[in-house]
This record gives C-alpha cells, structure tokens and sequence, in this order.
C-alpha cells in the first residue's frame, strides 16, 4: 500500500509523492508562547511526531521544522497584565522565553524528538517584510494610507482566497487580527502592524512602512520558506488553526508566487468531558499537570491512540485505561525478556513491524488499528510464552519491540528514565537484593519459614516477588 494521508485542501485521501524522491519536508505552525501548554498543544506535537517517526521509518529523510511564535498581540497583553502594584511588568521577550521553556519540557517529558530546526518568528523579520514588498510589487497588498504603518492583504486582489476552508470571501468574518484603520475591506488582514504608542519599542522593527511588527500569519509564510524552500510537502497544524491562519498563510504565499505546502494535514481537538476547552469554562487541562497524573509513556499512549483526525474526549479515567493498556504490552516484554535471556534463542530484540502494522500507519496514521496489530502481537506472545515456545515468543516480542519504537512507547528507551531518582533506585535494587540472597539461601536450607516472612516483608513494603526458571524477579508493586 502506498503512504496515504488526508489532505484538507483535496478534502479527501492522497498518496504522499514528496517533492524529492527520498525526503520528506514537514512544516508544523508550533505554539505561539503566551502562556503555559495544555493538553491540546500537547496532542498536537505529538501527532506530528508520529507523522515524522513513520515517514522516517519509510525510508525518507525528514527535514521537521517547528517555529515558535515570539511576538503576538497575546503575548504583548499578558506581558502589560503581569504589572502589579507599581513593579514594572514582565518584558514581553522574557515572557515568551519562559513560556517557551515550559513547552520544551513538556516535549520532552512526552518523548517528543526535537525539530530539525525551531526557528523563532523574531529571527525572521528581515524575510517577512521581503515577503511583504513582494506582495505589494504583485499588487496583493496595500500600505495603509492613514500612514499608520500597516500593512494589509489585499484579499479581494486573490480569486483563489478561501479555497482551503472552500468559502466564499462575502461569508467570511471580519479579520480581527489588527485595527481596522487604512483597510479596503474588512476581510483584509495584517501582514505588517505599525507600531502604536502604548506598545514597548523593543516590539517595534524599521521597515520601509515605518517601525512596526510582523503579523501573525505572515510568520510562518517566510519560516516555512526560509528553511524548506518556496514549495515543500506537509504542513500541519491544529484544526483550529485552518481559518484564518492557515487560510491566510496559503493565499499570501501562492499570491506570493511560492508553490508553498504540496498537502495540508490537520488534527482534531481536545474535549474535556464532552465540552469544548476554553478560557471561560475554566476547564484547560494544563500539560504540567496532566503529566503528574500518570507516567509520561501512558500520557504519550493516552494521546496517540485516538485517530490523529477525531476529536480526543478527555475524562477522569482516561489515563487509568491507558495504562491498563500499556502495561499489557510493558508485562509482556518484560516477561519475554526473564524468559529469554540466557537461551540459545537467537531472534533479535527488535524486527520489522508486522505488514498489518504498517498498512494502518499508511493509511493515514492510523494508529489505533496499529496499536490493535501491537496488542495482538503481545496476546501472541504471552500465548507463547505459556506454552514454552520460545522461539515464537522471541519473534514476537521482537516485533513488539519494532513497534513500540515507531509509536514512540518503547518502555526500554532511556527517554522514559529521564528524572528518575536513580541513586536511591540504585540503593533499593541493593537492599533486596541482599534478601533475595537470604530468601534464596534460607529456602536452600529448607527454611521455609524464614523464606516465607522475606517474602511477606517485601510484600508489604510493596516488592512484588515472581520467581521463575531463571530465578527471582522483583518489581515495585503498580509498576
């Protein structure tokens, strides 16, 4: 089967045919940083993740770039609103900053592989504003003439503008992403916002418009050109980012005369207890939190095994089954790996995925089919193990294995050790091992009382024992 994804301006499936044969280059609009990540920015960059891990194990070399948005009107607000009692506020950069590094961590908690490049919209000012003068040269932009220093698209100037979300221009909302002064029409949007007194200087650049600042979607136009080219493959993003942002951002590029993306991928949103997520519900599910409700690889499960294009219903409880299921597979390989160690079975820790595995990840990420091929494999393999084929098992858990690592959930990758307490894991592992030896040497000497009471202490300091051919197993009761 070829690779097939859903494109959203085809509305329908594609095969992927990459620009250049062999690569793949994938544009992600990352997280304007205003504020701290929640579960939806979360689900977002995961998704695009598993896109990156799957076409890289395709076999194609992919460039994956996500841009931080550094300068937004958001961000210059919630920088003016952090001013308390006479101390001055927080410098709209440093917000960003902070913010930033809280999206970072929580990408990396998730396991999320770091972009090939991340460039900042603030590094990208002087390609803007020649995006800009383009526009203006091909007659699809306009300065306002008040001499405020705006500058707007002119969408009226665009027969093809509302071809991605398919609208007509005379049913589209208003554009509020700027002041309404200087415009032709009020679907016109900002490519260039004049700076305005109340505003920090600091958020101001020269331009041949006067000083004055990017507008939002302008930025990821000149990003996604400055480090994929003028036309590149996938650019993802948020369903709610398809209007007006990625609206906007495709017609300025092509009147721009770029090729721009090739195929436009979007994922579904987050719902809290069957309602929308928002501000004024009070019902955000902050990322810092909910990775404190259960390990980061069970989060991670949690969020891919929903298809990448539904609506993700978040509930009380959701995480407790997403475990459940995670440990199935982590017990299994586990298992396999006491069993198998120390035999003449020569399978490999990792194989290739089953052929039912990638044909759902072919057709369209379609990760919970995938993960229904992984938790029959697992059933496989403990099946085996039962019955003391071990030669089965292997190939099992070596397909496993195979899987996990493209899903991202390996429970043997160093990733899910990070911030761990190793010094006193490493002091735990040596007290009982020392009474495993005294359990084992009691029950040598037929002490089976003294046996008996290691086992029970252990027990209630929550070890859990298995013993096994291969001797005795310990594990932290809930692990």
């Amino acid at each position: 089967m070829a690779l097939r994804l859903y494109d959203s301006l085809a509305a329908g499936l594609r095969d992927f045919e990459p620009l250049v044969p062999g690569a793949a280059g994938l544009y992600v609009c990352g997280p304007t940083v205003q504020s701290s990540p929640h579960i939806g920015h979360l689900r977002s960059a995961l998704v695009y993740d598993l896109w990156r891990r799957w076409l890289t194990y395709r076999g194609y070399r992919v460039t994956f770039v996500r841009n931080v948005t550094d300068i937004d009107d958001k961000i210059l607000v919630n920088a003016q609103a952090s001013a308390t009692g006479g101390v001055p506020a927080e410098s709209w950069w440093a917000l960003a900053y902070r913010y930033e590094l809280e999206f970072t961590a929580a990408y990396t908690q998730l396991g999320v592989l770091a972009p090939t490049y991340e460039p900042r919209a603030t590094a990208s000012v002087q390609q803007m504003q020649q995006l800009i003068a383009q526009l203006i040269d091909r007659g699809h932009a306009y300065p306002a003439p008040d001499g405020s220093g705006d500058v707007y698209f002119d969408t009226r100037s665009w027969p093809a503008y509302g071809a991605l979300t398919r609208q007509s221009p005379d049913d589209m909302v208003t554009a509020a992403d700027a002041d309404p002064r200087g415009k032709r029409d009020s679907r016109d949007f900002a490519l260039w916002k004049g700076h305005k007194p109340e505003e920090p200087e600091s958020a101001a650049w020269a331009s041949p418009w006067g000083p004055g600042r990017p507008g939002w979607h302008i930025e990821c136009s000149a990003m996604s050109a400055r480090y994929l080219g003028d036309e590149f493959d996938i650019h993802g993003g948020g369903l709610d980012l398809r209007f007006p942002h990625h609206e906007n951002e495709l017609a300025q590029s092509t009147a721009a005369g770029r090729g721009f993306a090739r195929y436009w991928v979007h994922n579904g949103l987050v719902n809290v207890d069957g309602q929308k997520m928002s501000k004024s519900l009070g019902n955000s599910v902050f990322a810092a939190d909910l990775l404190q409700l259960a390990r980061p690889v069970v989060v991670r499960y949690y969020l891919a095994a929903a298809h990448y294009r539904s609506v993700l219903d978040y509930h009380d409880g959701a995480l407790t089954e997403a475990e459940a299921a995670f440990d199935r597979i982590e017990g299994f390989l586990d298992r396999a790996s006491r069993r198998l160690d120390g035999t003449q079975i020569t399978s490999g820790q990792v194989g290739t995925v089953p052929a039912a595995f990638a044909d759902a990840l072919d057709d369209d990420l379609g990760v919970p089919e995938a993960l229904a091929v992984l938790h029959e494999t697992v059933r496989a393999g403990n099946a085996a193990l039962d019955g003391d084929d071990l030669a089965t098992a292997a190939d099992r858990r070596a397909e496993a294995r195979a899987m996990t690592q493209v899903l991202g959930i390996d429970p043997a990758d160093p990733v899910w050790r990070r911030g761990q307490d190793e010094p006193a894991r490493r002091a735990l592992q040596a007290l009982v091992e020392r009474l495993l030896t005294d359990r084992q040497e009691a029950r040598g000497s037929r002490d089976f009382a003294q046996a008996d009471r290691i086992r029970t202490e252990l027990a209630e300091a929550g070890i859990v024992l298995e013993d096994s051919a291969n001797g005795t197993h310990w594990s932290i009761d809930g692990e």
